[in-house]
C-alpha cells in the first residue's frame, strides 16, 4: 500500500470513529429527553429560574464533519452542509465580530472601557464602567447586572469541561464578584453582554454584519441564521428595530450553519485573516486571539488553546479551539495546516477521535 492509500485509509478509520459516536442528545430539541439525555439549551446544572428556554431551538442532524489541509477539502460526512445549531462556537464569531470593528475603525483600543464609547448599555455602574472590550473578550470581565432578563449570576461558579481548575461552588451561587480583569469565568450571560455592546458599536444586527463581512467573502452563507432570545428587541438610535443575538445556544437561539461553512471560518484564522488577497480580518488580530490570557493560559480571546499539549490530546501546542455544546469542535492546527470540523460528536470520545485524525492527516 503507497504512503498516500495508508493515509487515506487512516483517515477513514479515523472518520468512522467519529461516526459511530454520535452524542446522546436527542435529534429532536422539543421531545422529552431519555436516560442521558439532556434538553437543548438549557443546561442541566441551570437553577430555576435560569432553567427554561428564552429563544427557538431545531431539529439536528447526524454527526458530521468536514477536513481541509492546505486549503483543500479531503474530508466530509454527515450532512455537511446543513445549517446546524453550533452552540458556544458562535462565542468565536463575536470575537471576529470585534475584529471587523476594529477593521472598520469602530474600535480603535481594545483596553479601552467600554462606557467610554458606549454609555447608558449597562457599563456605567461603578463596578462596570472599568471593563474593557479585551477584558469581555477574555472573559475575565465580572460584569454585574441582567441582559434581556438574565442575571449573570446564573453562569456564576460554571464549570466547563476544558477548564482545568476544579469547580468552586454550586453553578448560580452568589460568588463574590472580583474587581474586572482579575477572575477568569465562561459565564453566557457576560458573552451576551458583550454581543449588545457590539449591536450598539456597530449600529447594525451582528448576523448582518457576520453575513456581509465575513461568510459571503468567504463564498459561503447558504441557510446561515443567528437567532436571538423572544425578549432581546431593542431600538437602535436610529430607530430600527433590531434582536440581539446571543453568542451561543444556552437558553436557546444562537447560530446556525453548516460544517462547511465553519470549515470556511476556520480557513480564514488559519491565513491569519487574508482570504483570495483580502485581508478581511486584521493579522494581528488574528495572532492575538491566540495569546493566552494571563490569569487563564488555556484560553485566549474566545478560543480555547492547547499550549500544554495536554487540553486537547493529539494537537499541537499552536492549535486554538472554537468549541460548542454537544460535541461541537472547530479545531485549527497550523502544525497540520488542517483545519477540522467536529458536529455532533460524545463528548467523551473527542480525545480519542483527535489523535486518530491527528495521525492521519
Amino acid at each position: 500500500m503507497t504512503d498516500t492509500a495508508t493515509r487515506r485509509a487512516a483517515l477513514e478509520q479515523a472518520i468512522a470513529l467519529a461516526q459511530a459516536h454520535e452524542t446522546p442528545w436527542p435529534r429532536d430539541p422539543h421531545a422529552a429527553p431519555g436516560p442521558g439525555q439532556q434538553p437543548f439549551g438549557v443546561h442541566h446544572d441551570d437553577p430555576p429560574p435560569w432553567n427554561v428556554l428564552r429563544g427557538p431551538v431545531h431539529e439536528r442532524g447526524p454527526q458530521g464533519g468536514v477536513i481541509l489541509q492546505q486549503g483543500r477539502e479531503i474530508g466530509a460526512w454527515g450532512e455537511p452542509d446543513r445549517a446546524d445549531l453550533t452552540f458556544s462556537v458562535a462565542k468565536t464569531y463575536l470575537c471576529l465580530l470585534a475584529g471587523i470593528a476594529q477593521r472598520q475603525g469602530l474600535l480603535p483600543d481594545v483596553h479601552a472601557p467600554v462606557a467610554s464609547s458606549l454609555p447608558g448599555i449597562g457599563f456605567d455602574s461603578p463596578h462596570n464602567r472599568a471593563i474593557s472590550w479585551a477584558m469581555l473578550l477574555e472573559q475575565t470581565s465580572e460584569w454585574e447586572g441582567e441582559c434581556f432578563g438574565l442575571s449573570e449570576q446564573a453562569d456564576r461558579w460554571r464549570k466547563v469541561a476544558n477548564d482545568p481548575r476544579p469547580a468552586g461552588g454550586p453553578k448560580g451561587g452568589a460568588r463574590p464578584l472580583q474587581a474586572p480583569g482579575s477572575y477568569w469565568e465562561y459565564n453566557d450571560v457576560r458573552i451576551n453582554q458583550l454581543a449588545l455592546a457590539l449591536l450598539h458599536l456597530f449600529g447594525r444586527p451582528l448576523p448582518e454584519v457576520f453575513l456581509d463581512e465575513i461568510l459571503k467573502p468567504l463564498g459561503g452563507g447558504s441557510g446561515f441564521a443567528w437567532r436571538g432570545y423572544d425578549e432581546a428587541w431593542l431600538t437602535l438610535p436610529d430607530g430600527r428595530r433590531v434582536q440581539s443575538v446571543p453568542g451561543g445556544t444556552h437558553w436557546g437561539g444562537g447560530v446556525s450553519i453548516s460544517a462547511r461553512d465553519q470549515a470556511r471560518v476556520g480557513q480564514l484564522l488559519l491565513d491569519g485573516g487574508l482570504h483570495a488577497g483580502r485581508q478581511i480580518l486584521p493579522c494581528d488580530w488574528v495572532g492575538a486571539m491566540q495569546q493566552p490570557c494571563a490569569i487563564a493560559p488555556f484560553y485566549g480571546r474566545l478560543v480555547w488553546l492547547n499550549r500544554d499539549g495536554k487540553a486537547f490530546p493529539g494537537a499541537s501546542t499552536e492549535a486554538f479551539f472554537m468549541m460548542g455544546a454537544g460535541g461541537h469542535v472547530v479545531w485549527v492546527e497550523p502544525a497540520l495546516q488542517a483545519v477540522v470540523v467536529l458536529r455532533w460528536l460524545d463528548g467523551g470520545w473527542h480525545a480519542a477521535v483527535m489523535r486518530a485524525l491527528a495521525q492521519a492527516l
